[in-house]
């Protein structure tokens, strides 16, 4: 039938068919016995609702069609729905209001099906809000304001119920606060502002009573078990039924509540709080601490300084024991350096690995505890022990290490594990050239007198120290090593000049060391007398090395130098293993019977101390080759000697040993020298980029570029200043006295 032809529906005949449809869809969610719809009922119910809308006007009832959708909801939500809320309570009413908006959700769908033709032009033409956001508004208005305060408290308390352990319905509870985020249609407000606000509130009243009795009751790694297990909840309780833009705040408030509050009254528990688990090696509870005190802010702060505090005394105590035992042993009047020195780093050492792995385990490698690890052992390892530096002590720990027959006894893997890790100890001391100068004193000793027990250790450890502290330092101790390299190829060459050339006969065995001054430590070399057998040695290399280069000076070190010489006594001949000195003093008896001490020291040219060295080592020491008078246990510039012919041993070979020179104070003196010069390079540096410097600014900036090797001394810097403007690098701003300028 054409358009003109067609009936037109009144507004009340359209209506109470469409009435007769919205009917029978209640009847439908009220579960009453009433079939579905066919596809015929929803096309007649559909095209009334078009041919309603399309009439001419005033035929046109889009508008008051549009007004009684809206009434339908509205008056089934007041006569049916809201009445079946209010008579139920609690978790009956929750399962009610459950049903109703699933419910509510269907009847929006059918409707606004029945009614689509409104949506898709008299709705979109007046910008109207679209028939399904009608729908959910009405719930909205008539249910949800209405009841949502109960609802909340019955969520709320439900929650609590399953905080104290009872099993609720988690599904419930998922579906009712879906219901908080969907009336929102998009937005978080409803959900945020009705429910989580009070729940929040709730959840912080709720730990803050729990906190309050455990702090009292339990010991601290109990509290934190608790606490962990509450946030797991917490964490599950989100999973389950909460919305999950809830979980950070939820976790924010449960950490505010058992750890900010108690934070500090935990970490200082006294028989189980942070120093105690520390004390104890508590290791799974420490790593628990710092999961739980990583998650509020700040929290770490307290436990690091704690650990700082902890690891400082633990070294503390190690230097006191150090201490305590080198007074004992000096009390005995027995060997003081050596032993007690060699444990003291073991010690350090150890310490060092325990709380590094505690670092790394149970504090994840986090930055904040390096840093207290590191403060930690700067300020013991820059204590010294019973008058030594730990620089001193790190360098005798390594010459033990790494000597022959030396007190420890390691396998290859254990020098180099030991040695990788004394490295490390070496970056918390502050005085690293003063360890590089006792080392590079200890390494010669080893390489001279072939006490080096193995060159690959010698080589690994340049290589870790090079690591450490850079090329410049090592630079001397890696031409050291590779000197003595050297010197036993030019040994060699040196045997077949002689075996070549039948004139050059030394007259006896002779093996030199060439050595490159700069590298190796500085040593007196005195013009000794040389006994005639001797300087004809001294000739045929110097003749022998003229062949190889004409370009460099040898100068010898007679202090360093061993011989091997016969002694024949009168029961049996002994071989004498001594000194070069040693050698030539006993020589001079091969002449004289008898020698007064100043004859000794004419002979020699040797200066008193040394004079006083010799002659103890051969007459009053162990082995007594000379005889003194008057037989007193000291030297005096008085004394005479003469050769023991009567001197045995049951050995047919001896080493007869001369104590060294204390080198300590030398090192200190040298290595004072050297800071001169490195204060003096650094302050030039500095100001030739700079022109223009004020004294504070000039002083902080020395101390930075310096403080990689050693930690200078604000007045050491303040003397140097003074020195250079003397030598005209720096001078003074004639108005501020405090200002300097470069002078170039």
């Amino acid at each position: 039938m054409s358009m003109s032809e067609r009936k037109t529906i009144d507004l009340e005949q359209g209506w109470d068919f469409m009435q007769k449809g919205i009917t029978k869809l209640k009847n439908i969610l009220e579960g009453l016995p009433e079939p579905q719809f066919s596809s015929e009922d929803y096309m007649m119910l559909y095209t009334t609702i078009y041919n309603m809308c399309t009439q001419k006007p005033p035929h046109d009832y889009s508008q008051q069609l549009y007004d009684k959708y809206k009434e339908s909801f509205e008056e089934y939500i007041v006569s049916t729905v809201l009445p079946s809320l209010k008579e139920k309570h609690d978790e009956f009413m929750l399962r009610e209001l459950v049903k109703r908006w699933a419910n509510h959700k269907i009847m929006v769908r059918w409707l606004s099906r029945f009614f689509h033709y409104l949506d898709r032009y008299f709705i979109a033409r007046r910008s109207l809000p679209p028939l399904n956001e009608v729908g959910l508004t009405c719930f909205r208005d008539l249910v949800y304001k209405e009841l949502n305060g109960k609802v909340r408290d019955a969520v709320i308390s439900l929650i609590d119920h399953e905080r104290e352990g009872e099993q609720i319905d988690r599904a419930l509870l998922k579906n009712v606060l879906d219901i908080f985020v969907e009336i929102g249609m998009g937005q978080m407000d409803h959900y945020e502002n009705d429910f989580e606000a009070a729940m929040l509130k709730d959840t912080s009243a709720y730990y803050s009573r729990k906190a309050s009795n455990w702090i009292l009751e339990d010991s601290c790694p109990d509290y934190m078990l608790k606490a962990e297990e509450c946030l797991k909840r917490e964490k599950d309780r989100v999973a389950h039924y909460l919305h999950s833009s809830s979980e950070p705040k939820l976790l924010e408030k449960v950490q505010h509540e058992l750890l900010s509050v108690y934070a500090n009254q935990l970490l200082e528990k006294e028989h189980s709080g942070c120093h105690a688990l520390l004390r104890d090696d508590k290791v799974e509870d420490l790593s628990r601490m710092f999961r739980l005190f990583s998650k509020i802010p700040r929290g770490l702060d307290p436990v690091s300084s704690i650990f700082k505090q902890h690891v400082t005394t633990e070294g503390m105590a190690l230097v006191k024991q150090a201490e305590d035992a080198a007074s004992n042993k000096k009390a005995e009047k027995k060997d003081i350096v050596g032993l007690q020195e060699q444990v003291f780093v073991r010690k350090v050492i150890e310490l060092h690995d325990k709380y590094l792995a505690y670092v790394n385990d149970c504090f994840q490698n986090h930055t904040l505890f390096h840093k207290a690890l590191k403060e930690a052992f700067e300020v013991f390892c820059n204590k010294g022990v019973a008058g030594s530096s730990s620089a001193e002590l790190l360098a005798s720990f390594c010459d033990n290490i790494l000597k022959k027959g030396g007190s420890e006894k390691l396998s290859d893997e254990a020098i180099e594990e030991t040695l990788e890790k004394v490295v490390k100890l070496l970056a918390y001391i502050s005085d690293k050239d003063l360890f590089a100068e006792f080392y590079r004193k200890k390494l010669a000793r080893r390489l001279l007198f072939d006490k080096s027990a193995n060159d690959d250790h010698e080589r690994s450890i340049l290589t870790k120290l090079k690591q450490q502290c850079g090329g410049q330092f090592t630079s001397k101790m890696e031409g050291m090593v590779t000197d003595l390299t050297l010197a036993k190829e030019n040994q060699t060459s040196f045997e077949e000049y002689l075996s070549n050339n039948p004139n050059a006969d030394p007259g006896i065995d002779l093996t030199v060391t060439v050595l490159t001054t700069g590298f190796w430590p500085s040593y007196k070399s005195f013009d000794l007398n040389l006994p005639a057998e001797m300087i004809r040695c001294v000739e045929v290399f110097k003749e022998f090395y003229q062949t190889k280069t004409k370009h460099r000076k040898l100068t010898w070190i007679y202090s360093l130098g061993t011989c091997n010489i016969s002694g024949k006594f009168e029961p049996k001949t002994v071989e004498l293993i001594v000194t070069t000195y040693q050698a030539s003093a006993l020589l001079l008896f091969n002449s004289s019977d008898r020698l007064s001490y100043s004859e000794i020291m004419t002979q020699l040219n040797l200066s008193d101390d040394d004079v006083i060295r010799l002659l103890h080592s051969l007459s009053c020491a162990k082995y007594k080759i000379l005889n003194k008078e008057p037989n007193t246990k000291t030297i005096s510039s008085t004394d005479y000697f003469e050769f023991n012919s009567k001197f045995t041993d049951k050995m047919r070979r001896i080493k007869v040993p001369l104590p060294p020179v204390d080198e300590k104070k030398k090192v200190i003196e040298d290595v004072d020298k050297d800071r001169r010069y490195a204060i003096d390079a650094s302050i030039v540096r500095i100001m030739k980029s700079r022109k223009v410097l004020g004294y504070q600014q000039l002083v902080m900036e020395c101390v930075e570029q310096l403080g990689r090797m050693f930690k200078p001394d604000v007045k050491a810097i303040k003397k140097r200043i003074e020195d250079l403007i003397s030598r005209d690098y720096l001078e003074r701003d004639k108005d501020n006295a405090n200002m300097f300028k470069y002078l170039a």
